[in-house]
């Protein structure tokens, strides 16, 4: 038997969020429950790193650099990992 898998490509900064742009915070999570709940089993997200002046995920800066607007500095603080 054969068996089959479905994913979902949504980039990260189309998710929902506070200032703008989705980041791997909160908002992250709960989309990663909805795609478990929908029974897809991957998130393909693109290219997260840092973007040069053309802004494509394509052409970055580093090939080992994250963007910093992914950052979610409020679930950070919620951790206790920022004060």
């Amino acid at each position: 038997m054969e068996l089959k898998e479905s994913g979902v490509l949504l980039h990260i900064s189309s998710l929902p969020g506070k200032y703008g742009i989705g980041t791997l915070g909160e908002n992250a999570y709960k989309f990663i429950d909805f795609l478990a709940q929908a029974g897809f089993s991957y998130w393909e997200i693109l290219p997260i790193t840092e973007t040069s002046f053309s802004n494509s995920p394509y052409q970055t800066l580093s090939a080992f650099g994250l963007n910093h607007y992914f950052i979610d500095f409020d679930l950070l603080v919620k951790d206790g990992l920022l004060n």
